[in-house]
């Protein structure tokens, strides 16, 4: 009523109320009232912005890439970003003019700009996996911006979402991603195969060595088998020897007793010794005696008959003899 307004901010609301050229009210979170007809309000927001961004930019081999992400911002000197940019409100609250938002313009263009200088250093692999690194380096270089704090904002906050190359590059890379996992997975394959057969290999060798000790103790307990053999049959030999030198020594003794006991013998007459070594009663010797004479005198002797009865008697006489000797040994 008559240009009277009330005005109302919030506590993170900053506002400056000018009349007639000269400054009347100045904070954040007022209350006041103005005449509208001769006044002019300016409303700053110190309450922190999050900005979204998303930019094109090329690599150092020549790739395209699309950085998407946000930064948090908080004007810390309203004074500043006031007298440069036009913040001044209607009587409903909104801004007049569209100066508030190329605030957010300036701190995304400031932000692509570190980013390419970044970025144009980088090839497309590396600066795929440099989301974090670019994070921290827009957010120090936006820090100590002249120009930003020149306007007395701070930069809160810098978080990149993603780096995404091209559709046709990115199936490219996903090809050669997929083809080192593949390879990847064969050479865990091969070297999986590769340990299993080391450890067949082990596992023959060990076989094999315990079959060549095996051997070994089979061929020492054989040698040793030989050797005790080899032993015995020397014992055996030394035995026979010693075994045939005592019956060469009885031989000798048998033989030399037996020439002692005929060695007198020998200068006797056969006759002598039949008669002495045959028995009295036995004609047969006799009788052979006879024939010997005989004998030895057949060049003397021109006939001589030998009746069977004669040859019948001495037959039967021995004979009986002889049975005689059987019955009674």
């Amino acid at each position: 009523m008559f240009g009277i307004q009330y005005m109302k901010a919030s506590p993170t609301t900053f506002v400056l109320h000018y009349s007639g050229g000269q400054l009347r009210h100045e904070g954040a979170g007022l209350s006041f009232f103005y005449f509208a007809p001769t006044s002019v309000l300016l409303s700053v927001p110190l309450a922190s912005a999050d900005v979204p961004f998303i930019f094109n930019e090329m690599t150092s081999d020549f790739q395209t890439v699309t950085i998407q992400g946000h930064l948090s911002y908080r004007v810390t000197e309203p004074r500043k970003i006031a007298e440069l940019l036009d913040y001044s409100t209607g009587p409903d609250g909104r801004h007049l003019t569209d100066d508030p938002e190329l605030l957010a313009q300036r701190l995304i263009q400031r932000a692509q700009i570190l980013a390419r200088h970044e970025i144009n250093d980088l090839d497309l692999t590396q600066t795929l996996g440099k989301s974090a690194d670019l994070e921290r380096t827009i957010l120090a270089s936006l820090g100590q911006d002249e120009s930003i704090a020149m306007m007395g904002v701070r930069v809160l906050s810098v978080s990149i979402l993603f780096i995404k190359p091209t559709p046709e590059m990115a199936k490219a890379l996903e090809a050669e991603a997929r083809e080192a996992l593949q390879q990847a997975a064969d050479q865990a394959i091969y070297d999986r195969r590769n340990a299993s057969v080391e450890q067949e290999r082990r596992i023959r060798e060990n076989e094999l060595q315990t079959q060549i000790a095996i051997v070994e103790k089979k061929r020492e307990i054989e040698e040793r088998r030989m050797a005790m053999n080899i032993a015995i049959e020397d014992q055996r030999r030394a035995l026979v020897e010693s075994k045939v030198q005592n019956d060469r020594k009885v031989a000798d003794a048998e033989s030399y007793a037996l020439k002692a006991r005929l060695d007198p013998l020998r200068e006797i007459d056969w006759r002598q010794l039949m008669a002495i070594s045959a028995s009295s009663t036995d004609p047969g010797v006799y009788v052979a005696m006879a024939f010997r004479e005989l004998a030895e005198n057949a060049h003397k002797i021109g006939e001589l008959n030998m009746t069977p009865e004669l040859l019948s008697s001495l037959t039967r006489g021995r004979s009986a003899r002889h049975e005689s000797n059987e019955e009674n040994p």
